[in-house]
């Protein structure tokens, strides 16, 4: 049986995301900062019929941790075939590119970005033994330089510079990772779920829990002639050629 990790996976899109993939057949390990979350998380996708899941403690700004994590995981299985992290922070409204503290740019990238590094580092040696290792990133199209450099365009009036800032570097550290491991069987790839109706998004949105989930396996089960290195956002741009970083 294949294997996967989702990290931030007691609610909203990593819920669904776990959900999916313990439907694909994998075993699905739902990484949450509460354990108590996870597991009621756990007993609720149960209730379905499913069994194939279990959840782990796993607060991914603490690295000891993700190395308890690591290593109730390694002693389960020797392999994990995908891994997505998926947990992150918005860093609160309003932001001001301005006025935002420190503290408030320390605290995003701790999730958004250390939070991500750190993980995958941890885990990469168990993905290393999967015949077709996948990372999906999970990102927002609120990153694109492309997009935001349009300073006039209303479409892009709501800015949330710290939630931004770490997203384009998720993106970066993805295509970094992806090049890095070129030429091996791993797929690396960062995926917008879109504006999704979530706690992290008041449950306002355009794109339902299901949806984004959908958005986000399908880069989990990416055959061998895939893409790898890339960024997606099927929300906002239906053509991959078209979707700018």
């Amino acid at each position: 049986m294949k294997t996967a990790l989702v990290t931030g996976a007691n609610k909203g899109i990593g819920l669904e995301v776990a959900t999916l993939l313990a439907r694909q057949g994998f075993f699905v390990y739902l990484g949450s900062r509460d354990l108590a979350n996870g597991e009621a998380a756990v007993q609720q996708i149960k209730a379905s019929g499913l069994t194939n899941l279990a959840a782990v403690q796993l607060d991914v700004t603490s690295p000891e941790s993700i190395q308890a994590a690591r290593a109730a995981i390694g002693e389960q299985t020797p392999v994990l075939d995908v891994l997505i992290n998926n947990a992150g922070i918005s860093g609160g409204a309003p932001q001001s590119a301005r006025e935002a503290t420190l503290e408030q740019y320390r605290a995003v990238f701790e999730t958004n970005v250390f939070g991500v590094a750190g993980v995958t580092r941890a885990f990469l040696d168990l993905l290393a033994q999967a015949p077709q290792p996948r990372i999906v990133n999970v990102s927002s199209a609120m990153a694109s330089l492309t997009l935001y450099a349009d300073l006039d365009n209303p479409n892009f009036a709501h800015r949330y510079p710290v939630y931004q800032a770490s997203k384009a570097a998720l993106n970066m550290y993805t295509v970094n990772l992806a090049h890095e491991l070129r030429g091996t069987a791993f797929k690396v790839n960062a995926v917008c779920p879109g504006y999704t109706q979530t706690d992290f998004t008041g449950h306002q949105g355009t794109s339902t829990v299901q949806e984004a989930g959908q958005r986000i396996l399908k880069y989990a089960l990416l055959a061998a002639a895939g893409p790898t290195g890339q960024f997606f956002s099927e929300e906002y741009f239906p053509s991959p050629a078209s979707c700018p970083w």
